[in-house]
């Protein structure tokens, strides 16, 4: 099984990359692809500019996502929404096929130091990610990350841990299918 994952930001310390590194703990046994945004860095998408042709990195995005089995994404939230280095890799993407995410099934994640766990970006993401082509399995919003993970530990929050590797499970049983 050949898994992508990534977190929807390009920051040396993304707390989403650290949700998500420590998810693929549970994946060990499988093939997996870690990618960082920051090596699809593009124009900023704009019709004038999509008329001169797709960016590279643009394709080199889809090709990830055609060459995987299944999606581990956790999305940062900027200003409630999506943060602007995935929107533009996310719109450039789109315009060369409007099914980025090619049907594969998604766990989808979000966390924020705030109390909502970046809500807003993922009540947006599931609405929206399914029209693009995401067979979203399951989801999972960790807030407050600085009371509930530890960079050694994980989630430390049992509660939430539990939640997380039930979702995990469903994961796993749904790809394995």
């Amino acid at each position: 099984m050949r898994i992508l994952a990534f977190a929807g930001s390009t920051s040396s310390t993304s707390i989403n990359r650290e949700l998500v590194k420590f998810v693929l703990k549970d994946f060990k046994d499988e093939d997996i692809n870690l990618i960082d945004l920051n090596d699809f860095d593009m124009p900023v998408f704009s019709v004038n500019l999509e008329k001169k042709g797709f960016p590279d990195p643009a394709h080199r995005f889809l090709k990830h996502i055609q060459g995987c089995d299944a999606i581990i994404c956790s999305l940062a939230e900027h200003n409630r929404s999506y943060a602007s280095a995935f929107k533009n890799i996310f719109d450039w993407a789109s315009r060369i096929n409007v099914k980025v995410f090619q049907d594969k099934p998604m766990l989808l994640m979000s966390t924020s130091p705030g109390g909502y766990g970046g809500g807003n970006v993922m009540n947006t993401a599931k609405t929206f990610f399914p029209q693009f082509g995401a067979d979203l399995i399951d989801t999972f919003s960790l807030p407050k990350f600085y009371e509930n993970f530890d960079l050694e530990s994980g989630v430390i929050n049992p509660d939430m841990l539990k939640e997380l590797k039930n979702k995990i499970t469903n994961f796993k049983s749904q790809i394995k299918k």
